[in-house]
């Protein structure tokens, strides 16, 4: 009995090294092969993103899929359509967003090369001169000639 204990406390251990070895080496092969490329990809999603929404909410639809989903104040939507629909139909006319920061990392646990992204900034609401503070994340997805919102978390910050 007593060696089966220290049989199984021997492959315990063995697997945590190894796996933990092996999530190191996925981490470091991905991160040194993207190089500064996430975070290129990142600055640029962001300029687009906010672009697109303060002049045409509609022309977000291309960048969500049948799955992406939003997050928006405590509300949640499902697929590209449901997705656009809601951002269209926010109650002001005008928005214009001034990115105070954005923070970018690759993500190679869910899927190689899909990207993290985090802003925070201020929004002007039509004639507005008093900015409210907002804060989004982004989960982007790598797909063909680019990359898709798979996740995006809305929250405007009082306080």
């Amino acid at each position: 009995f007593f060696g089966l204990f220290v049989y199984f406390r021997v492959v315990r251990v063995f697997c945590c090294v190894f796996f933990w070895f092996f999530g190191l080496f996925v981490y470091l092969f991905f991160v040194v092969r993207m190089g500064d490329q996430y975070q290129q990809v990142g600055e640029a999603f962001v300029k687009h993103y906010y672009s697109t929404f303060d002049t045409n909410r509609a022309g977000l639809v291309s960048l969500y899929q049948g799955n992406s989903m939003l997050s928006f104040e405590g509300e949640t939507f499902m697929g590209a359509e449901a997705i656009v629909q809601k951002l269209a139909n926010l109650s002001f006319q005008r928005v214009q967003h001034q990115v105070t920061t954005f923070d970018v990392q690759p993500v190679v646990a869910a899927q190689p090369n899909s990207i993290l992204v985090f802003v925070s900034g201020q929004l002007l609401v039509d004639d507005s001169t008093n900015p409210i503070k907002f804060s989004q994340t982004f989960h982007l997805m790598p797909k063909e000639g680019g990359y898709w919102v798979h996740n995006d978390m809305f929250r405007l910050n009082y306080g």
